[in-house]
């Protein structure tokens, strides 16, 4: 586990914060120390970004965070994702449901995402595009524009929000080169096997994120056997950045009923 890192911080019940893709361990700043005053806290770099080291043979986010939690010696956590985090935490309920008591999702499914939104796909080629020519700049932007989805700019949001994504973007995708080999491995036909999830589910999706990012966050908490969605009002993406308050308020409820 030495290539990894994470923060552990409070005592109780595990509960883990999965960040989204391209960023890191600081886009949870507003609900560690809120949650670590009961809960016992674990907030992971996957690998590939932030302060975790890259890649080097074939490897799983679900697997990776399986060790994790094997190695802290914890029983089964509840799991709280973003995005990519989402799809991590999804996929640890289906290939290790042993380690996972309960799931909060926000603007994903599953690891395996479709997408018919023009504004989302046009995003997704313009970000792809860059990445592909090595152009940074380019990258971070059009990466970034997902904070804002497709109903506001940048400039519609808290630039202290803008600015830290921008930096915690910079941070990963600076650790990557365009055309190096890409070693993470699929888990496959989640969306056969969601329905099997048994453990209580949440999705809380940001109300101005895509509708591509939400359909998918709202089918998962339909096929569940005990989901529900709610959303937050005047966010997109990263619901729990720009409003804080409402997403810790959100969370601490669903926690309660647990």
């Amino acid at each position: 586990m030495n290539d990894l890192f994470w923060l552990d911080t409070g005592t109780g019940r595990p509960l883990v914060l999965l960040h989204g893709g391209f960023l890191d361990h600081g886009m949870w700043e507003d609900q560690i120390p809120f949650l670590a005053s009961r809960y016992r806290v674990i907030t992971p770099d996957a690998r590939g970004h932030g302060w975790s080291a890259n890649a080097t043979e074939p490897f799983r986010p679900t697997d990776d965070l399986a060790a994790l939690l094997r190695h802290l010696g914890t029983g089964p956590a509840i799991l709280v994702g973003i995005s990519m985090g989402a799809s991590v935490a999804v996929d640890t309920a289906l290939e290790h449901p042993e380690l996972v008591s309960a799931v909060v999702v926000s603007g994903a499914g599953t690891s395996e995402p479709y997408f018919t939104d023009p504004w989302t796909i046009q995003t997704m080629t313009a970000w792809h595009s860059a990445m592909a020519v090595g152009d940074l700049d380019a990258s971070v932007e059009a990466f970034t524009l997902f904070a804002a989805g497709p109903y506001r700019t940048l400039d519609d949001l808290d630039p202290g929000v803008v600015a830290h994504l921008r930096r915690m973007t910079r941070d990963t995708m600076s650790k990557h080169t365009a055309g190096e080999p890409n070693l993470l491995l699929q888990v496959r036909d989640t969306w056969e096997r969601v329905a099997k999830i048994d453990v209580p589910l949440l999705a809380v999706n940001g109300s101005a994120d895509s509708p591509d990012h939400i359909g998918m966050a709202e089918r998962l908490a339909r096929t569940v056997a005990n989901g529900r969605a709610i959303p937050v009002d005047g966010t997109a993406h990263y619901p729990n950045m720009e409003r804080p308050d409402v997403f810790n308020e959100i969370l601490e409820g669903f926690l309660r009923t647990l």
